[in-house]
């Protein structure tokens, strides 16, 4: 009898000690924040928690990245009774993004399940801090994330510019979506706006029996939609590792935004607990919204201080005349892309000769900071006729502000004045690529530089031709509409001359329009750009970045004016590499070069059926296609000096056919032809 009743003890007293083992893995498997005061997370580059509980991933800073981790990793192994692995999880959290302007994000969040949190190598911008260029896409990485993506970017196939995807160890969404939630009572979906500053609810579960992961997005004042917003078939066992972390990365780009984290549950094998909407931290104050309110009353106030001050009609009149604008009816659906003259004014110091960072054919550009925003600005002034085509040319101006990609330079917006159009860019403080390439007092690019930013304009090309939702034609690709960021990335701008048509119709262009010695044969024939002209001026761009000199240079041997002829020359001779600019001293790849230079004559072939499009270009610089062997002799390559000589007059001829021949002085090389 006593033995039987201390067995009994011994077993109550193991199913008491399994049972509290059990509660205590359930709760190490999970957790809770209302807010994130006094919690121990890993927070790394420019997170922080606010002192009333509220987390910031990043603020208005420019190429920044913000992370939050929960800091110990969750088992994603062996339970307490059997080895069996466990894979599903549930996550639910409340988030706010308030961008730096209202219309244009910067960038977005991902939330992520990672091996580790060592991100060493990771970028901000479309890589969300947590992969790169490099990285992305491969198997090693063990990455699971959901990203809230406010940019599109194309290099990462994003749906638009403001969409929820699946992520798995690549940035590029297996699947995506816009943010829509399904409203319960009115039986439809309902958009959402990621960057409209105010709080919404993302729940994402992961069921490993079905292999279905759901995502779902809602209000943060409504309940959790009975339609998720993604649902997709998803095998995890080659993705999760046994132990993995579990957090947020976001980041900023040439945009920014403060981005906030309100509260956060989470339970790795069951349902996550379901957030106290009332116990979430409040956002600040949007200092921000309030700013065109007072500015409207403090105008008129300093004006009338003025007025009062001076006694006088004429100054009155002369201070609006200095910041006087152009506005139209018209103009008002291209409100966010309008920047005051007056802030220009300002952030040029009065467009001071100090300021002044060059001149074109098209006129001055400034280096100037917005005063609104303390971001770095280069501000172009064009002189430009009101009364001729200028609501189709602001237009353009507006389209060209939505293009999108790593190797442009970004329109910000415009301002008009009479005769005169401001058109806004991102800076770049490295300047045009000529200044390196033809000025002795600069360092020289080595070749693997100059093969990047070749890469780099090709691939910017190929977005306008082929992959943005029109086609663009640049019309005007050459080494001094190159652009170098801090990094001397090459940008291609200057789209001054810039035409779009849709895809599948035919360009309406019929003015000769470019820069002598990069004009393809058939414009100055016919006057109609194409994709196959932007080709031809591309590759006279390679050859006068592999040659370390511009297209024509009339104080050179006869032979070796034309940049083009000199390159096919040396080739037909089996000395291709002689032209290899001096000043890389030998320090580059031979069959790189000698793709850059063979590509270069074939882009510039003189029947345009005959040249690449730029996606095989691109193909070729990047090794993923053999480029096909030159044409005997170089037929039909290339521009043809009228003879041996060049007369003082400098004449460069561009054949057409056997009865039609084109002349242009050469001491207009560096101009810019006339109409849009």
């Amino acid at each position: 009898m006593v033995i039987a009743s201390f067995k009994s003890l011994h077993f109550l007293l193991g199913l008491f000690v399994s049972l509290k083992l059990l509660a205590l893995a359930q709760e190490e498997n999970q957790f809770i924040y209302h807010g994130f005061t006094g919690a121990n997370l890993l927070l790394s580059e420019i997170a922080k928690i606010h002192p009333n509980g509220l987390l910031e991933l990043t603020n208005t800073s420019k190429q920044q990245i913000g992370r939050a981790f929960f800091p110990f990793p969750f088992q994603f192994n062996t339970s307490l009774f059997n080895n069996s692995r466990s894979l599903s999880f549930s996550t639910q959290f409340a988030f706010s993004m308030v961008p730096e302007l209202p219309t244009l994000g910067g960038q977005g969040m991902a939330f992520a399940i990672s091996p580790s949190v060592d991100f060493t190598g990771a970028v901000a911008a479309q890589y969300f801090g947590i992969l790169n260029s490099t990285s992305d896409g491969l198997p090693s990485n063990h990455l699971l994330a959901v990203e809230l993506d406010t940019v599109q970017s194309q290099d990462l196939k994003d749906i638009n510019e403001s969409h929820v995807g699946i992520d798995v160890n690549s940035l590029i969404s297996i699947e995506s979506a816009p943010v829509t939630y399904f409203s319960d009572e009115e039986k439809e979906n309902k958009s959402l706006t990621l960057i409209s500053g105010h709080a919404m609810h993302v729940w994402i579960d992961y069921d490993e029996v079905e292999m279905l992961l759901n995502v779902t997005v809602a209000p943060v004042t409504r309940t959790k939609p009975t339609l998720p917003l993604l649902s997709t078939p998803l095998d995890l066992s080659s993705v999760m590792l046994n132990s993995m972390y579990v957090g947020f990365s976001s980041s900023t780009g040439a945009m920014a935004s403060n981005n906030y984290i309100l509260g956060w549950s989470f339970n790795r094998g069951g349902q996550a607990q379901s957030l106290d909407v009332s116990k979430l931290p409040t956002l600040p104050t949007r200092r921000k919204s309030r700013k065109k309110p007072q500015l409207r009353i403090v105008v008129p106030t300093i004006t009338a201080i003025i007025l009062l001050v001076a006694i006088s009609g004429d100054v009155f009149i002369i201070r609006r005349k200095k910041y006087e604008e152009l506005r139209e009816d018209w103009e008002q659906e291209y409100g966010p892309q309008r920047i005051s003259y007056k802030d220009l004014y300002k952030a040029t110091k009065g467009f001071t000769d100090k300021e002044l960072l060059g001149c074109g054919g098209f006129g001055k550009v400034y280096r100037g900071v917005l005063p609104s925003s303390n971001m770095q600005v280069a501000v172009k002034k064009v002189s430009h006729d009101s009364r001729q085509g200028t609501k189709e040319f602001v237009a353009e101006i507006v389209s060209m502000g939505r293009l999108r990609h790593r190797n442009l330079v970004q329109l910000f917006g415009y301002c008009r004045r009479k005769g005169e159009l401001l058109l806004v860019y991102d800076y770049m403080p490295n300047g045009s690529l000529d200044k390196l390439l033809f000025r002795n007092e600069t360092p020289s690019l080595n070749w693997g530089r100059r093969y990047q930013i070749i890469r780099g304009v090709a691939s910017a090309l190929l977005y306008l031709h082929e992959e943005w939702e029109q086609v663009v034609l640049h019309r005007d690709v050459k080494a001094s509409n190159v652009l170098l960021d801090a990094d001397l990335n090459g940008r291609l701008g200057d789209f001054g001359l810039a035409k779009f048509h849709d895809h599948g119709s035919t360009p309406q262009t019929t003015k000769v329009v470019g820069t002598v010695g990069y004009l393809a044969p058939e414009i100055t024939r016919t006057g109609k750009s194409t994709t196959c002209s932007d080709v031809f001026s591309f590759g006279t761009f390679m050859l006068e970045v592999a040659c370390g000199r511009k297209p024509v240079e009339s104080e050179r041997p006869p032979e070796e004016v034309v940049l083009v002829d000199w390159v096919l020359e040396c080739w037909n001779r089996g000395a291709i590499l002689g032209t290899v600019d001096p000043r890389i001293e030998g320090n580059h790849v031979e069959e790189e070069m000698e793709v850059v230079l063979k590509l270069g004559l074939l882009c510039t072939h003189r029947t345009p059926a005959a040249r690449p499009s730029m996606r095989q270009t691109v193909q070729y610089l990047d090794g993923n296609a053999t480029l096909p062997d030159l044409p005997l002799h170089g037929a039909g390559i290339g521009l043809v000096p009228v003879s041996n000589e060049v007369s003082r007059e400098h004449v460069l001829t561009i054949p057409i056919s056997s009865d039609e021949i084109s002349s242009y002085s050469l001491s207009d090389s560096e101009s810019i032809l006339s109409g849009r």
